[in-house]
Order: structure tokens, then sequence, then C-alpha cells
């Protein structure tokens, strides 16, 4: 059990991590896209709406495990 609220001190300032994690997880999202649309695959995803949201959850819970492992 967690004796603290998982945060991070940044500049004095202790930030909630999942919101870093759902950052990072939105820029890697966007390298992610720009990939894809360099590869010209984006095209065939389907349903966009759905694509993208997921990628972000995926990565920021990757993240959250990866790194901070809470």
């Amino acid at each position: 059990m967690l004796s603290h609220a998982p945060s991070l001190d940044v500049f004095g300032s202790f930030f909630p991590i999942w919101i870093l994690c759902i950052g990072a997880a939105v820029l890697l999202t966007l390298a992610v896209h720009f990939l894809l649309i360099r590869l010209q695959l984006a095209g065939e995803l389907r349903p966009r709406i759905i694509i993208y949201p997921s990628m972000v959850m995926l990565f920021a819970c990757a993240i959250w495990l990866v790194f901070f492992d809470y």
C-alpha cells in the first residue's frame, strides 16, 4: 500500500505523475501519427476517434508501469 500520493517534485512543485504520463503519451501519439502519415498508413486506421485515444491510453499506462512502478 502506498504511503504517499504518486507525485513528482518538479522545480519545487509537486505534480501528479498521471498528468506527466498523459502528456508524454499525447506526444508519443503525435509522433506515431506523423510516422503513419510519412509511411502513408494513416488513411488505413478506422475509426480514428477510437484508435488515437486508445493509443494515448496505451502509452500512458505503459509509461506509468515502466518508469514509475506504483
